[in-house]
Parts: structure tokens; sequence; C-alpha cells
């Protein structure tokens, strides 16, 4: 019977479909934080389901003895070691396109948010004060420029959204060049990197977290951003040098941030982000809702049991 190990949280509808085909399944969404218990279980394992917090690498592949298929409950990959997988024959599976909704939505929103800069403000007006002035001078969305650096499937429907806000979208995509079709049929304007940190109100990151984006967002730079500007990291930690952005919210120089994903996760005691004006921090949730949760469950289920044929 073809054993299949989940490592991480996956919606139980999807997990019962895979026990309905016949295949053994262990669901233990703890099992990521027990390292000696997941690599004793994943010796036996023909399929492992993980999302970004298991490392499949190192000692954990290796006990990968009979693994055929890893499915990663989500779209990006740096969590594991992809060639040494497919050099083993085992196909890795991630869940391409399930979860663009909930990350354009959350970039989308947080752009509002930021811009308008009105929205921490309970407390005080519950404690009687009525800050109106101060919180008069927030910005709207329409007529701002969007520019997203990455315009893959996520991208392309970030565009979307902004565009029915009303913002102009720039984009820059080292792997498009301004001719590809998408950008013509979405009604944005391909821009250099260059162009597109210089001019837009809000720059968004879709990219892969490899050696040429490592450290993209640099100190230097954040500071050729359009002062003003807001920017949003749903992608992946690490692309931002995060001591420079918290520096340039400081100074004033941006506006504001709103970022989801870090160069450590869980982000450990982080000093440099103490005090930091309109800054939003949320723990990698960015792709996560009830809605691409089922999603990504049930696609990367038929996925599996596809490739288990």
């Amino acid at each position: 019977m073809t054993r299949v190990v989940i490592a991480e949280f996956m919606d139980e509808r999807a997990v019962a479909q895979l026990r309905a085909a016949g295949h053994q399944v262990l669901y233990d969404a703890a099992l990521v934080d027990d390292a000696p218990r997941l690599s004793k279980e994943a010796a036996s394992a023909d399929v492992l389901v993980v999302r970004n917090r298991t490392q499949v690498r190192g000692a954990l592949l290796d006990a990968l003895v009979r693994c055929k298929v890893v499915g990663r409950l989500g779209v990006g990959l740096d969590n594991i070691d992809v060639p040494a997988c497919q050099a083993r024959g085992m196909q890795v599976i991630p869940a391409t396109g399930a979860n663009a909704l909930s990350v354009a939505e959350y970039v989308v929103a947080t752009a509002m948010l930021l811009l308008r800069g009105a929205y921490q403000s309970t407390a005080a007006v519950a404690a009687g004060q009525w800050p109106r002035n101060a919180l008069s001078s927030g910005r709207e969305a329409g007529g701002k420029s969007l520019g997203l650096l990455g315009f893959g499937s996520i991208g392309q429907l970030t565009a979307k959204l902004a565009r029915g806000v009303g913002m102009e979208v720039v984009a820059f995509d080292p792997l498009m060049g301004a001719d590809h079709p998408a950008f013509a049929a979405s009604g944005v304007r391909c821009g250099t990197l260059d162009e597109v940190l210089k001019t837009a109100d809000v720059i968004s990151l879709h990219v892969p977290l490899v050696d040429s984006t490592r450290g993209l967002l640099s100190a230097g730079r954040i500071a050729t951003m359009k002062r003003g500007a807001v920017l949003i990291n749903t992608a992946r930690g690490g692309i931002v040098d995060e001591p420079a952005l918290a520096a340039a919210l400081k100074s004033g120089h941006l506006a504001g941030a709103a970022i989801d994903v870090f160069d450590r996760e869980p982000l450990p005691v982080a000093a440099h982000f103490e005090d930091c004006p309109n800054l939003v921090l949320t723990p990698h949730i960015a792709g996560v809702t009830a809605e691409a949760n089922e999603r990504v469950s049930f696609l990367i289920a038929q996925k599996v049991l596809e490739a288990l044929k």
C-alpha cells in the first residue's frame, strides 16, 4: 500500500480524499516541528506533502529512501532542494495558482491601508482623543502607480485587482520582454528595474528567492525608491534588507510597508522594526485563507493521486 506522509496542515477533506483512494495516510500538522519523528516517518513514505516550513533537503532528503512524490501546499520551492529531489527520481509538485487570489487581495488591501494611513487610531479614538487633523492627509489608491517586481501569475492577478481600483501598473520581470503578450493583455506597462523603483508609489514583490534576487532590495536600491512610496513583500524573505527597510521607514523616506515573509521564520525578536511607523508585519499568511487552503489542498491531493496512478 502506498504511504502518504503529510507534515503540515492540509484541508481534512483533501486528506480524506487521499485515504478514500486506498492510500495509507499519516496526517500530523505538527510533524514539521518534530525532526526526529519526521525523519523516521519519511523513511517509509512514498509521498511527502509539506508547506513552506519543512526543509526537504539534507537529513530529511536522505531519509526519503522510497519517496516518489513531494507535494508542496503552496508555490514557493525554496524550502525544497528540487534538483536533488529530481536526481533521486522524485517528482516535486507545487500548487501553482491555487493561492494567487489570496496573495493579490493581500497586496491591494495593504496598499490601500498603508496609503491611507488611517486605520491604527482605534485605541486613541476609544480613549476620547480625536486625531482627525493628523489622519486627514491620507492618500487614495486611485491614480497611484503600482510597481510589480515579477510578473508571473500572481503578479498578473495583482495587476488586475489594482487596475480595478484605479491604479496604474508598471512591471519588471527579467524573464519577460516588453513584447510579452501578458503586458498587452493586462494593460500593464513593462519597465526596467530602476524605472519601477524610482517611479512607483507602491512596490510589490513577486519574485522567487534565488541567487539573483537575494538582497535585491538592498539599502542602496531602497534609497532609490520614490520618497513616500510603500513597499509590500509577499514573495520571500531574504529579498529585502530588513534593517535598511526599517531605517527608511523611520527616516520618512518610505511611507509604509507590509512584510509577510522574513529571512528567518518564525521571525526572532527584531529590534530594528520597533517603533517603525505605518508598518504591517504578518506571519507568512498572505497566501493562506480558508478558500486558498481548500484550493491548495484539493489541488495537491488531485496531483498526488494522478502521479500515483
